[in-house]
């Protein structure tokens, strides 16, 4: 009696011990993914279901976390540009500043983000003029980054102009996310899916 008595005691000992290594290697981890820039939390993960998801701001780090590896790389490594339209594209882009509210959780942001991350890649975009957000399920964020932006689907990307808002695409894109992109930029009219 006294060995098993023994044996639950070194197993229990054994369990606390690994879970403090544990969340000491999430803590390394979370501070790993603040930006050396400004000292903000990136990426951060909250529990979802069997998994967890992005919440708050983030950026393509966090797309290869286990959680999101599998379809952001198969999403990004299949997906073929629009070379015709990405010329014209282009250009364009480099006076833009982008906004995109997505949610790891959701299908369509899984399916247009990495598409979207590829696009940008071939048309050699300025990184640090993307800022992602990752909402709920609810499309909201810890930090209220939503407020005012009228967030009703995800994904959304929202184009800029001197701080000024071009467009938005909503969910999926009307003709391609290029094409979408490119009627927004060149101040065609565009309504995305949700426009009245």
């Amino acid at each position: 009696m006294k060995k098993i008595i023994l044996i639950i005691a070194i197993i229990g000992l054994s369990a606390c011990n690994s879970s403090k290594e544990k969340n000491k290697v999430d803590e390394n981890t979370s501070k790993e993914m603040i930006s050396e820039n400004n000292k903000e939390k990136l990426n951060d993960t909250v529990p979802y279901e069997d998994s967890v998801m992005l919440l708050g701001k983030a950026n393509r780090k966090g797309f290869q976390m286990d959680a999101f590896k599998d379809w952001f790389n198969t999403g990004y490594g299949d997906y073929k540009v629009d070379s015709e339209t990405l010329e014209k594209l282009k250009p364009l882009l480099k006076d833009a500043t982008i906004t995109v509210f997505m949610g790891t959780w959701c299908e369509d942001s899984q399916r247009e983000t990495p598409h979207f991350y590829k696009i940008l890649d071939e048309a050699n975009f300025d990184e640090s003029k993307l800022t992602l957000i990752t909402v709920s399920d609810e499309k909201t964020t810890p930090q209220g980054f939503e407020e005012g932006k009228n967030i009703t689907n995800v994904p959304t990307f929202i184009f800029y102009k001197n701080d000024k808002e071009l467009g938005r695409i909503v969910e999926y894109p009307i003709e391609s996310l290029e094409k979408d992109m490119l009627a927004i930029l060149s101040g065609k009219e565009y309504k995305h899916a949700y426009a009245e």
